[in-house]
């Protein structure tokens, strides 16, 4: 089979769009087209696809992407376009209606709350729509998404062979990874709940791996609060300094909460990266993140509004350390179950099966270059 894969997000940008995006692409059975934004590392990458890049900084980019994606789309020929985002949806649709094949959207959560008449246009034009967790199924459905066009797959987590380590190394450490840029991912209560969990825990420290717009605001508010010392911004590093600061924590906490919105986290990989590495997950009880991690099961579930519920938590977990590792290693047993292969071979049979029912009198029967 032969697809066209149009999103403004791809490797080697970083995020969990790209992530989904790339692994997909390299993993997939199919001969696949990428048109994406440019990149200085982009690259062809490999026989079976190929890129079309359009610059990144120029003014108008994803208008040339939308015109990108029905000019290289068009030449390839392909049995279905594969949508990554819904700021690429009227080039998907426009494609998919010149060539008569289907075109299946990719949905997340904070874009659909975010341009909800686009995202209506790109689910009520899709022959079939991807929600990446039963959040955003929801979303899509209220944004006009019939409910039997929506299929909920989740993204995956890499494997990590070697067992974690049972003995985390001191002082008691609490990580969160993330890009500092969304406010709902909870970096404010966290630093509210800090002194709580210092009075119990004196010795107890945060370490933040990630960077963005809102890293001075929260290093000032720790200075301010007398937290500098118990709190480390590491900014953006390396995959392998990231894997040893998990290895190095006692747990996880990231308490995302649902904005006002309702849109918020689409899914939470990054709970699933940590689970992976034997860590207890605190997260917020409300949207996707309560579907990742399970309540006294892989983690615990917090009002992700209030600091003191969020600082009891941590306690708890840094206090027994046994729970912490219960926990934890339901977490990695959980993640192992949710594989990329896994991912890539249910996104495969639901387009596979899209392009099979599609109307043969709409398919594009034209011969191939």
């Amino acid at each position: 089979m032969r697809a066209v894969v149009v999103t403004p997000d791809f490797p080697p940008m970083t995020g969990g769009i790209q992530r989904l995006m790339g692994e997909l692409v390299d993993r997939v059975g199919w001969q696949t087209l990428v048109i994406t934004l440019a990149h200085p590392q982009a690259a062809d990458t490999g026989p079976t696809h190929r890129v079309e890049v359009v610059p990144a900084a120029r003014k108008g980019s994803l208008l040339l992407l939308n015109a990108a994606t029905v000019k290289h789309g068009r030449r390839w020929r392909p049995d279905a376009v594969l949508c990554g985002h819904i700021v690429t949806s009227p080039g998907a649709a426009a494609l998919g209606r010149l060539l008569g094949v289907p075109v299946v959207q990719y949905v997340y959560s904070k874009e659909i709350t975010g341009r909800p008449k686009l995202t209506t246009f790109a689910v009520t034009r899709a022959a079939a729509t991807i929600a990446i967790s039963q959040h955003t199924t929801r979303l899509a459905i209220s944004a006009g998404a019939s409910a039997e066009n929506v299929t909920t797959i989740e993204p995956g987590v890499d494997p990590v062979e070697a067992e974690p380590p049972l003995q985390r190394a001191q002082p008691p450490t609490i990580l969160t990874v993330a890009r500092l840029r969304d406010r709902y991912k909870g970096f404010d209560v966290m630093l509210r709940a800090l002194p709580l969990v210092r009075s119990q825990i004196p010795a107890v420290r945060w370490v933040v791996v990630g960077d963005g717009e809102l890293r001075p605001e929260l290093e000032a508010t720790a200075a301010t609060s007398g937290l500098s010392d118990a709190v480390l911004f590491t900014g953006r590093v390396s995959d392998a300094e990231r894997d040893a600061w998990y290895a190095r924590a006692h747990v996880f906490a990231m308490p995302s909460r649902v904005p006002p919105d309702g849109g918020g986290e689409g899914y939470g990989i990054v709970y699933m990266e940590a689970g992976m590495r034997g860590l207890s997950c605190i997260a917020g009880n409300a949207g996707a993140v309560a579907e990742t991690v399970l309540h006294d099961e892989t983690g615990l579930l917090v009002d992700a509004h209030d600091p003191a519920e969020v600082a009891d938590a941590l306690i708890a977990l840094l206090r027994d350390p046994e729970r912490a590792r219960r926990l934890g290693q339901a977490g990695r047993q959980r993640a192992l179950e949710r594989s990329w292969d896994r991912m890539v071979r249910e996104v495969e049979t639901l387009v596979e099966q899209t392009v099979e029912a599609w109307p043969a009198r709409r398919r594009n029967r034209l011969r191939r270059p």
